[in-house]
């Protein structure tokens, strides 16, 4: 599958990704908002309402998870890779990266 194929949603996370420092893990939540700040932009050139992102997050989530299956990103739950096979039932807090950064140390 080419990017040209991919959800837009998927798009933007790997756009996102792609920005973000090496070895910095993002939340889908930041993903979201930058979608949302992105589409306000380019409708009316301002700012969007403080809830905005929330439209966005469950298809954020849901695009992250199968960006994960397909080997484009990896998800993170304290700090640990989610095998793709254990998304199903992921819950609480979790984050994204490009595959194969190596965390920060401390």
């Amino acid at each position: 599958m080419t990017a040209s194929e991919l959800d837009p949603v998927a798009e933007a996370i790997l756009e996102y990704l792609s920005t973000a420092p090496p070895n910095k893990p993002v939340s889908a939540e930041q993903v979201a908002r930058h979608i949302s700040d992105a589409q306000a932009k380019a409708k009316s050139g301002g700012k969007p309402s403080s809830n905005a992102w929330r439209r966005y997050f469950q298809a954020v989530k849901n695009q992250a998870f199968f960006l994960a299956r397909t080997g484009r990103v990896d998800i993170l739950r304290k700090g640990d890779v989610v095998a793709p096979e254990d998304l199903k039932g992921l819950s609480g807090v979790w984050r994204m990266r490009l595959p194969h950064q190596d965390r920060a140390e401390d």
